[in-house]
């Protein structure tokens, strides 16, 4: 009998963590074991709707309007999270701690706001464990050159980027049984087979 947890992939750009939540995806799909995979902001057909507008390179809201849209594509999300919770594996790609890395640690916004909503928003639905992935400056900035088409987030300074990254690794430090940190310099098949190890140890 597998158990049913919550399962985030954290991390800047360009560290690797979609791909490795596309991997693990795959890796289910060949066990046979039920899972659903959403992406933050987006999920549903509302959520999409709503990270199109955040994404978009021409938008330019100021870091609270940015903040209560991220919290607006969440609330679109819990009921199906909740329908789905300890009944299935939940995969996200983002969740509440890129909220408190980008938007606390990165913009400046209130971390105490920022709990608040998550609290009111989430209830007792709650993450089990946290792939954090880290990159550093060189192999980040070149993943995003490769990348055919960049979208707002994609596109600020390498001081934000640092910034929430060592926010991402403060949140992490704070909570070390449930956090496992993947370090995305290092070879990729490797850190695949590294995380498909410790998936297994969950499940």
């Amino acid at each position: 009998m597998f158990k049913k947890p919550v399962i985030v992939f954290e991390g800047i750009e360009g560290s690797g963590k979609t791909h490795h939540i596309r991997n693990i995806s795959t890796y289910l799909k060949k066990k046979k074991i039920d899972f659903i995979h959403i992406r933050e902001p987006g999920g549903n057909i509302n959520s999409e709707k709503i990270r199109k507008l955040i994404l978009n390179r021409k938008t330019n809201f100021n870091e609270i309007t940015d903040f209560l849209l991220y919290m607006a594509s969440r609330n679109e999300n819990i009921k199906m999270l909740k329908k789905f919770y300890k009944k299935k594996i939940i995969l996200i790609d983002r969740f509440t701690d890129s909220t408190i890395a980008y938007q606390h640690y990165g913009f400046g916004v209130d971390l105490k706001l920022i709990n608040y909503i998550n609290r009111f928003l989430l209830k007792n639905f709650k993450v089990d464990y946290t792939f954090l992935n880290i990159v550093n400056k060189t192999n980040m900035i070149k993943r995003l050159q490769d990348r055919k088409k960049l979208n707002r987030y994609d596109q600020f300074s390498y001081k934000f980027y640092d910034k929430v990254q060592k926010g991402f690794l403060k949140l992490a430090r704070k909570n070390k049984k449930k956090y496992k940190i993947i370090n995305s310099n290092l070879d990729i098949s490797y850190n695949q087979k590294l995380i498909i190890e410790y998936l297994n140890k969950i499940i």
